[in-house]
């Protein structure tokens, strides 16, 4: 199954895997699964760490690249077929990142690991 990790997903995981639900949990470590991170996933946390707002184990390339070498994770783009999706989508949630899981998931048909009920309400299959 492929599946799309949430950012807080992804920094749990990493770092402090007790956080994760039992099925989120299984899910990541299930072996026969594609765990995919956004592109915008990435930018997010560079954005937050570079203005101090998130701290992180170590410095955050270093960080990021033993999260998806540890995780097995493939880097999915953004496109403008994400993009597009994402700017029709209504307005249950407002973060821009978030919203770009969203229409990614989306377009994918693929669901989203993470704790975030708002993304139900766009449809998105969500585990948790």
């Amino acid at each position: 199954m492929r599946l799309l990790l949430d950012t807080h997903t992804l920094l749990w995981a990493a770092d402090d895997p007790a956080k994760l639900s039992t099925a989120a949990s299984a899910a990541i470590r299930e072996p026969a699964n594609n765990r995919l991170l956004s592109a915008a996933t990435v930018w997010e946390l560079a954005i937050k760490f570079g203005l101090g707002k998130l701290i992180l184990s170590l410095p955050y390339r270093q960080w990021m690249e033993r999260a998806i070498a540890d995780l097995k994770l493939d880097i999915i783009p953004v496109t403008v077929e994400y993009a597009d999706r994402q700017a029709g989508l209504p307005d249950h949630h407002k973060d821009p990142f978030d919203r770009l899981l969203i229409a990614q998931a989306l377009v994918e048909g693929i669901p989203v690991v993470g704790a975030d009920a708002a993304f139900d309400l766009y449809g998105v299959t969500r585990l948790w």
